[in-house]
């Protein structure tokens, strides 16, 4: 019989636990009802990562520690987490829509012989039925899918989407697992462990992004934004057109159908603002934007505008810039 437990990933890169788990033990907590919140977190057992979960109160945080979690592998994840929901059997269980909730999330969907739903903007439950909302035909219809007939339901949800808050609560419960079988990927090895020099594992998560758009997609914008980038410690998103582009992909896009961000400052060159693109940036802080067009749909969403060529903006902001 499936328990009352909404299960929630905890993902961490270089010992660190990522936001979006913060985000997702939030949403949990505001729609469980009388659902219980468990955080599943995996570590060495030199490490103590479920003090900093604390601060977000879920009710209960299950820690499977072992020295070789140090560097395990996402199907040495996914299998261990699968022979913990087979005991444990949740209601759901809820992954960050990064890359290693990607790579672990279908590994264990299909273990677990249930079904998945990536890239969520919006959960809620109906009951014991977890309905989970995403953007689908192309992104212009928003779509709200059920899994009825198989447990645990499972869905990934775009980091940003929701709001992280701290809880007060003080009656947590951790829970230490030790006698789940370690079954090795002896085809993979991790080797190392490599923090990337733009101090975001992901443009999710990156305090300053400079976005390109059509309008700012020949080489020598692209390159001047790189320079950019490079003084200002940015990453670089692109606009859905762009993932076509030799130099980037599907993982730098933002909105609807790729990333939602909330930096702290955000830089549009030559995007015109369509919904698909402005739905992932409404939380960033600071917003300046720089199209040709003085009636681009972007400007009703920026901070500061800039009516002219990309291409001029970036060299004449590159002079003062250190």
């Amino acid at each position: 019989m499936t328990s009352q437990e909404i299960w929630v990933y905890a993902e961490k890169h270089v010992g660190i636990i990522q936001p979006v788990t913060y985000q997702l033990i939030t949403k949990a907590k505001e729609i469980a009802g009388d659902k219980k919140v468990v955080v599943i977190l995996f570590e060495a057992t030199s490490k103590k990562l479920e003090d900093t979960i604390k601060e977000y109160g879920p009710d209960e945080i299950v820690v499977v520690k072992d020295d070789r979690l140090k560097d395990a592998t996402d199907s040495e994840i996914a299998n261990l987490m699968a022979e913990l929901a087979k005991c444990r059997k949740p209601n759901s269980i809820l992954f960050g829509a990064t890359v290693v909730g990607r790579s672990i999330a279908p590994r264990l969907q299909a273990k677990l012989n249930t079904g998945l739903t990536s890239d969520c903007l919006n959960l809620a439950f109906d009951g014991d039925l977890l309905v989970q909302t995403k953007p689908s035909y192309g992104d212009n219809i928003m779509c709200e899918i059920i899994c009825p007939d198989h447990r645990p339901q499972m869905a990934s949800v775009r980091p940003n989407t929701f709001e992280a808050k701290k809880s007060n609560s003080e009656s947590i419960l951790v829970t230490e697992v030790s006698d789940l079988s370690f079954k090795e990927a002896k085809r993979v090895r991790i080797i190392e462990e490599t923090p990337l020099l733009s101090k975001s594992d992901s443009i999710a998560n990156a305090d300053r992004v400079i976005a390109l758009g059509r309008g700012a997609a020949d080489e020598k914008a692209v390159a001047l934004a790189e320079e950019l980038a490079r003084k200002l410690g940015a990453k670089i998103g692109v606009t859905r057109p762009l993932t076509d582009h030799p130099k980037f992909s599907g993982d730098d896009q933002i909105g609807q159908s790729g990333n939602t961000i909330a930096p702290k400052l955000l830089i549009n060159l030559g995007i015109h603002g369509a919904v698909q693109y402005t739905t992932g940036i409404g939380s960033a802080e600071l917003i300046v934007s720089i199209n040709k067009d003085p009636e681009a749909p972007i400007f009703q969403h920026s901070d500061y505008s800039y009516i002219g060529d990309s291409v001029s903006f970036l060299e004449g902001f590159l002079k003062v810039v250190q």
